[in-house]
């Protein structure tokens, strides 16, 4: 029997149509900022608003059993939980992971398990469920729409993620940090109910050995969901326009960022090139051909230092829908920081003392990655050194093959030694952070050591940070999201 999905707008549509239909997506797309930064909350307030608010997708599996593990508190989880069409997997995870009246301090988080290539029925179950109650929340009390925001980097939870995102209904799909042209394909895929694989990109394999990741709906439900929209976040126009032209399915539109954005940036074309502060170096190879983009005869949205009036005014001339806010919506009230930072960053901000560092080498991926400079923070020297290196929540792994031609996987924010053995060149490790952990951190999600030592936090932001005191009502400490609203569609 068919299993309907919960909400959803976007059903099956001609390549025109989608177009037609993702021009109408709002003006202001708010990012979809991991780990769980854009939360359900934020998103759901930017949605009431009007806008488009978009969930994190990035290790959503592993933010929802701890958020079971800390008792649920306001049992939203739970109610998603109960709307989850397929019962007896919501019952499984809540009897696993969720304690009533939430963990000691002193306890550490049960783990939960990494994702390989041929996930257990149970892996398969946190990430399509995780990804289902992230959304579902998100869409709650309102009519407007919801997107999704993953990265095309971590490719292992993809399949089941999307699945778990379109059972909730969501509206729109957004894929950055990669070259995400598999995806339009498998979003037809899934909302037709067909198995879909995917290619993972693995160190030392070939076209002869090409490793894949599959999910089959079938395993929970058959029948037709409502497809999504998709738009690829590029920072290239010759990218936007292989995708337009080449990707197994059409993209229905572009998010164009800018290096100033917040989280991983595209890596500069001047590879190796660093400014004298240390950062990589963007010239004008670096700027996107608008009018390339425009001929692309796909909406558009601007993204990186746009969260002024006058900013959406000339992206709109420039021939833009729009454009993608995200550092501004990080620091009000809606957002999954941990709130102590948001009011140091804000304090910060008015006191004219925010650092910024686009670090080349702190994240995994060695895509660029930008760091607030903050002290007792991972951005701190001291705390970097003074940390144990561990990878227990692997979302930055890379899969490799291991000389028995089996897959392997490693990190270069993992112990060195570790790394070395696995064939990980040791240079590669030098300065890499473990995004995964102090992200988690930074939501108030931090792993108790070992050693009985909370892991540090890790704080990213866009260069916009250093104003975002601006967006603040007077005579108060905080803003809300719309406040932010408000500010930019002033004029």
């Amino acid at each position: 029997m068919a299993i309907a999905p919960v909400g959803g707008t976007t059903h099956a549509l001609d390549r025109a149509s989608a177009v037609v239909a993702a021009s109408s997506l709002p003006v202001i797309i708010q990012g979809g900022m991991g780990v769980a930064v854009s939360g359900w909350q934020l998103a759901r307030a930017v949605s009431s608003h009007g806008q488009l608010g978009v969930v994190s997708g990035t290790a959503v599996d592993a933010v929802m059993v701890r958020r079971l593990q800390l008792g649920d508190p306001g049992g939203d989880v739970r109610r998603a939980l109960d709307a989850f069409p397929i019962p007896e997997a919501a019952a499984r995870i809540l009897d696993r992971y969720f304690i009533a009246g939430g963990k000691g301090s002193d306890t550490r988080f049960r783990a939960k398990p990494m994702i390989k290539v041929a996930p257990s029925r149970h892996v398969l179950d946190l990430v399509v469920v995780a990804n289902f109650v992230e959304v579902f929340l998100a869409k709650e009390g309102h009519t407007g729409a919801v997107g999704i925001n993953y990265l095309e980097k971590i490719q292992t939870p993809t399949l089941a993620s999307l699945y778990g995102a379109m059972l909730a209904g969501v509206d729109c799909v957004l894929v950055g940090a990669g070259i995400p042209r598999a995806i339009p394909g498998i979003l037809d895929g899934l909302a037709a109910g067909e198995k879909v694989r995917l290619r993972l990109d693995v160190k030392g394999s070939s076209a002869e050995s090409e490793v894949v990741s599959e999910f089959d709906p079938s395993v929970y439900a058959t029948g037709v969901l409502p497809r999504p929209l998709f738009l690829a976040i590029v920072s290239s126009h010759v990218l936007a326009t292989m995708l337009a032209r080449n990707a197994e399915s059409s993209v229905d539109g572009f998010v164009i960022e800018a290096p100033t954005a917040g989280g991983h940036n595209a890596p500069p074309r001047a590879k190796g090139a660093l400014t004298d502060t240390g950062e990589p170096l963007y010239g004008e190879r670096d700027e996107v051909d608008l009018e390339a983009i425009r001929s692309l005869g796909r909406p558009f949205w601007l993204a990186g230092s746009r969260a002024e009036p006058t900013a959406i005014a000339a992206a709109i001339e420039a021939g833009a829908t729009g454009v993608q806010v995200g550092t501004a919506f990080a620091y009000c009230d809606e957002s999954g920081l941990d709130s102590t930072l948001k009011r140091q960053v804000i304090d910060a901000s008015r006191q004219g003392r925010v650092r910024i560092f686009t670090d080349p080498v702190a994240s995994p991926t060695g895509f660029p990655f930008k760091v607030v400079q903050m002290e007792d923070t991972l951005s701190d020297d001291g705390v970097y050194a003074d940390r144990d290196r561990v990878c227990d929540l692997g979302y930055l792994r890379v899969a490799y093959i291991r000389d028995d031609q089996s897959v392997g996987w490693r990190c270069p924010a993992e112990p060195i030694d570790d790394y070395v053995a696995k064939g990980g060149a040791e240079e590669d490790t030098i300065g890499r952070k473990c995004l995964c952990n102090s992200l988690m951190a930074a939501v108030g999600l931090g792993q108790l050591r070992r050693s009985g030592l909370e892991e540090p936090m890790l704080l990213t932001a866009g260069d916009d940070v250093a104003d975002v005191a601006r967006f603040l009502p007077p005579g108060a400490d905080t803003y809300g999201a719309a406040d932010v609203i408000n500010y930019l569609l002033a004029d």
